[in-house]
């Protein structure tokens, strides 16, 4: 992706984000869906799609390319995905970085993309008043791009992409499974043989001349499709399509590609031993079919029911009975010409891998025996309802769906006809396809490692072939971006330089909050939203890591994980049926200041899923054997953690930032050593003391009224008693007078992990807002930032780079993150302190307005979502801020000047007064850090 650390767009299952539903009063799953859309296609065959949707004065477009690694060439691997990157930097009316920036000046989402095997999207949501500009701007991508990219353009954008693989692939623990997997699913001529990211050879292979041969085979119109969604007149915007695509030249005629299964003629087992991992992890993938052949929504149901819950035959055997790993998962993953049906099992240390293969086997014949009920069928085909719905909540995600189908099914209205597929589906169904796809079948296995670990592979595996990159100073090509290209414009009937003009200004107005206080003291906020028939709500009770004993660290998350756990009157089984039955979802969580609880369900189970929630806040089960299963888990991942770079940065930055002896520098899991202290009678007491409906918001967004929302609460409001807790006060450590630079070594590691900062503000600070608008040009506008400008377009150092405030009740960090290529830490985190002191004194009228603009107008995408408002709910709550808080921001951004933001800069962004933390191989990269002048580095590990 543009600028998301993943590439493959996981496409919604069951979402039928397409239209307008017209619902029967009943909404079950036997309502017919009959979708409102509008389609027509272009005379050089582009195909477009119309839904209107006013319930937000935003409008999405979605520019989807049926192109992806599938269609590359062997020895061009990686190539439809640097393609997509390539496409956002420049075209010829827009200019360099012009789509980026006027992303920043209309307040839209952040243009983005992404590609899979299959097919590359280009997407963003903007106020409606900019629609025009976004029709002008990727007609000029899809038409005006090819003459602007030189041989620099595309080596600089080789590193950014070849730095993407390293930080979500090389560098991550078991980050090749996939690779090794699909290697062996798929033999060397099938299009699925290779990983869309590709391999770093293929991409420093890239030319320019193969840059412009994939443009203008799979980029033309007649492969695209233009999906627009939300607030918009149908009419106005169909002529502005047709102004804008309609002279792009057709290219030639594209021929579907034929399905094509894998077929594997026996069973392959592989190990690698995996520099990042701290625990075995054994894979096993099974060839399938394609997405929306009709099989596969029997075995997205058997998928479900085999390892998802309580009473999955994979938890009980592998997880409760053997103990042999903290979960399992299984998915079937559907593509356009073939699918596999993936199981994973992430054991425990040093558990051996032959172990659970056989607890595998075990577990099948388990499912063999006892088959799948009608209830469960039932329970699951109930949690695909709430999916289907809960994915109508943004205009963004219909445009997806509407252009899903149309590409793979051919057919935008295919909601009716999925829905139908996915609820049609039955016992019998979901046995033969067991039976047919999985039962005695040949499969890929895999055995991942940590080092020196071997003796826990699968018996009989061959090591497989991973490509592994070595650590070189100096290895990566120059390339000079200010060098003065010249190139012939592409004709146009009229002057596409001029960007249209805005639209009429979208009304903006923030959600009505009501709110109310039960008895016993809880606070209760609520926004009434009828898109769709759903409920989400959030029970937030403050305390967490704040309120635990510095020696028994983890209690408030173990105690979190228990009271899922069962009620006193339901096991976990049968709380967990209770929950599906509704179609709903209940998690709770702890973190540094609070434990909550989190649900969504169908507005009509809203009162019975409350009940339950209620069972479980105030009739725990206390199960010891479910905690000490809990207890081996948040071991697990612990050991986890320390194999993963961003993890390690993350919790060895909060230690430097608070010093060992304040709360808030452990891990909310707490330590291997904690946790062996830790009792179910901890559990107890935290739960005695401290959880008090005193300290307790509620928060809840959908289609209620307060009366409905409140009455449900009765429960809670009778039973919970209010006691006295004092949060306990810590003090804030001090801001450190002088830099310094601490390095965690992570031997061979070909990314370095950079936290730079030091605490700075809390939510409740008059500065904390505008010192968010301040960071806007720094690191907190994504592309419109100079951080990003400067380390990955400027000099393709990094993927991504951010900065940003995240303060709460408590003081939190000023924080810039980041993973930068293995060699050029020292350049990377020299630049960063470089542009962090001219920022200030080089902040600029034109900076201003670029935060002015994108801060203001984004308002009107503020609160499109159900998690949106329900966000702004807890903010009210939790930091007493008013209702209209959105409003006045917007007020004091207006009234921003550059001299208030360089004061704010001078006081906030101090690079000689912050922590530098970098995790990565010290062996290359530890000693050049002394030049840096902070002295010489503090070794963690």
């Amino acid at each position: 992706m543009k600028h998301i650390p993943k590439i493959s767009y996981l496409l919604l299952l069951l979402v039928a984000l397409v239209a307008c539903q017209k619902l029967s009063k009943s909404n079950t799953a036997k309502t017919e869906f009959k979708v409102d859309y509008e389609k027509f296609t272009l005379d050089n065959g582009l195909q477009v799609i119309f839904h209107v949707d006013k319930s937000d004065p935003v409008v999405a477009v979605a520019l989807t390319s049926h192109v992806g690694s599938a269609r590359e060439k062997e020895g061009r691997t990686g190539f439809a995905h640097l393609f997509e990157h390539l496409l956002f930097l420049e075209s010829e009316n827009l200019g360099k970085g012009g789509l980026d920036k006027m992303s920043a000046r209309i307040g839209g989402s952040g243009a983005n993309g992404s590609t899979s095997r299959d097919r590359t999207n280009y997407y963003q949501t903007v106020p409606n008043d900019a629609l025009e500009k976004m029709l002008w701007a990727e007609a000029d991508k899809l038409g005006w791009f090819i003459n602007t990219v030189t041989e620099e353009v595309v080596n600089k954008e080789k590193q950014v992409v070849k730095n993407e693989k390293r930080q979500s692939y090389d560098n991550a623990p078991y980050g090749h499974t996939s690779y090794v997997i699909d290697q062996n699913l798929y033999p060397k001529d099938h299009p699925y043989h290779w990983q869309v990211i590709g391999s770093l050879e293929d991409l420093q292979n890239a030319t320019l001349a193969d840059v412009k041969e994939f443009y203008r085979k799979w980029y033309a119109p007649n492969n695209v499709t233009l999906v627009v969604t939300g607030d918009f007149e149908p009419g106005q915007a169909k002529e502005w399509v047709e102004k804008y695509f309609g002279e792009i030249k057709k290219g030639e005629s594209i021929p579907e590609m034929e399905k094509r299964p894998a077929v594997l003629s026996e069973t392959k087992k592989l190990y690698h031993v995996d520099n990042f991992a701290r625990l075995p992890e054994l894979t096993l993938a099974w060839p399938t079919v394609p997405v929306y052949h009709p099989d596969s929504y029997a075995l997205r149901v058997l998928s479900t029911y085999l390892s998802d819950g309580k009473k999955a035959p994979f938890n009980q055997v592998i997880v409760d009975q053997k103990q042999l790993a903290p979960r399992v998962s299984i998915y079937n993953n559907n593509s356009e010409i073939a699918g596999q049906l993936m199981l994973s099992v992430r054991g425990y240390d040093k558990v051996d891998l032959n172990k659970i293969h056989d607890a595998v086997q075990e577990s099948f014949a388990k499912f063999e025996k006892e088959g799948i009920t009608e209830a469960d069928l039932n329970r699951i085909k109930a949690g695909q309802e709430v999916a289907f719905y809960n994915g109508l909540a943004s205009v963004q995600g219909k445009g997806f769906q509407l252009a899903q189908y149309q590409i793979f099914a051919g057919d935008p209205g295919f909601v009716t006809k999925d829905i139908a597929n996915m609820m049609g589906v039955t016992v019998a169904d979901v046995n033969r396809v067991y039976h047919q796809y999985i039962k005695g079948k040949h499969y890929v296995a895999t055995s991942f490692v940590p080092k020196g670990q071997t003796n826990l592979i699968l018996e009989g595996s061959k090591k497989a072939s991973v490509v592994e990159e070595k650590i070189v100073e100096g290895a990566e090509e120059k390339f000079d971006l200010n060098a003065k290209t010249t190139y012939e414009r592409t004709p146009s009937s009229f002057d596409r330089t001029v960007e249209p003009a805005y639209g009429k200004s979208p009304e903006i107005s923030v959600p009505a909050v009501w709110e109310t206080k039960l008895d016993n003291g809880m606070r209760v906020l609520g926004i009434e939203n009828r898109e769709v028939p759903l409920v989400q709500f959030n029970l937030r009770i403050q305390g967490g890591l704040l309120l635990e004993n510095p020696n028994k660290v983890g209690v408030a998350n173990l105690l979190a994980e228990s009271l899922t756990k069962g009620t006193k009157n339901k096991t976990t089984a049968e709380l967990e049926e209770a929950i599906d039955a509704l179609g709903a979802t209940i998690t709770i969580n702890a973190d540094d200041e609070e434990i909550s609880i989190n649900g969504r369900t169908l507005a009509r189970n809203y009162a019975a899923t409350m009940a339950l929630v209620q069972e479980m806040l105030l009739e725990p089960r206390w199960d010891a054997k479910e905690f000490e299963l809990s207890k081996q888990k948040t071991e697990s991942q612990i050991k986890g953690q320390k194999a993963n770079p961003n993890s390690i940065a993350n919790n060895q930055f909060k230690q430097i930032l608070y010093g060992k002896d304040h709360i808030l520098a452990n891990n909310i899991l707490g330590t291997e050593a904690s946790l062996k202290a830790i009792t179910l009678q901890d559990l107890q007491n935290y739960y005695t003391v401290y959880l008090s409906p005193s300290l307790a918001a509620f928060h809840v967004v959908g289609a209620l009224e307060k009366d409905q929302a409140v009455a449900a609460l009765n429960g809670l409001n009778q039973n919970w008693k209010a006691k006295n807790v004092a949060l306990p006060a810590y003090n804030t450590p001090a801001a450190p007078t002088a830099s310094k630079v601490y390095f965690y070594d992570v031997p061979g590691a070909k990314q370095s992990v950079l936290r730079f900062g030091y605490l700075a503000l809390p939510a409740t600070s008059p500065d904390f807002y505008p010192a968010q608008v301040m960071n806007y040009i720094l690191g907190g506008g994504s592309f419109a930032s100079q951080l990003t400008q400067q380390l990955r377009e400027g000099k393709g150092y990094t993927y991504g780079i951010s900065s940003s405030f995240s303060g709460s009740t408590q003081p939190g960090p000023f924080l810039i993150q980041s993973g930068v290529r293995s060699n050029v830490t020292y350049e990377s985190t020299s630049l960063v302190r470089d542009i962090m002191k001219n920022y200030g004194p080089t902040f600029s009228a034109q900076d201003l307005d670029v935060t002015k603009g994108f801060l203001v107008k984004s308002t009107a995408r503020a609160f499109e979502t159900m998690g949106a408002k329900l966000n702004m709910l807890q903010n009210i709550s939790a930091y007493n801020w008013p209702y209209d808080y959105a409003k006045q921001r917007e007020a004091l951004v207006k009234g921003m000047t550059v001299d208030k933001i360089k004061t704010l800069a001078d006081h906030y962004v101090n690079p000689d007064k912050m922590y530098y933390l970098i995790v990565g191989d010290a062996a290359t990269q530890l000693k050049k850090l002394e030049e840096l002048g902070y002295g010489k580095p503090v070794l963690l590990n």
